[in-house]
């Protein structure tokens, strides 16, 4: 459960900082590394809370 709150709480810290810099700065290449970073972040979260802590990833 831990896992799951702390990894809540860095998506949320991500998603406003890239949030402000595409507000700021709005170029397609930026957003699409952007949109790309998320994904394989929720994809990593994902994985992390499959894999329940036991190691295997």
């Amino acid at each position: 459960m831990t896992n799951f709150v702390t990894g809540l709480i860095g998506i949320a810290g991500v998603c406003a900082f890239l949030g402000i810099m595409l507000w700021w700065i709005k170029a397609v290449p930026l957003i699409i590394i952007c949109v790309l970073v998320m994904a394989l972040l929720v994809y990593d979260f994902y994985q992390s809370l499959r894999a329940n802590g036991n190691g295997a990833g």
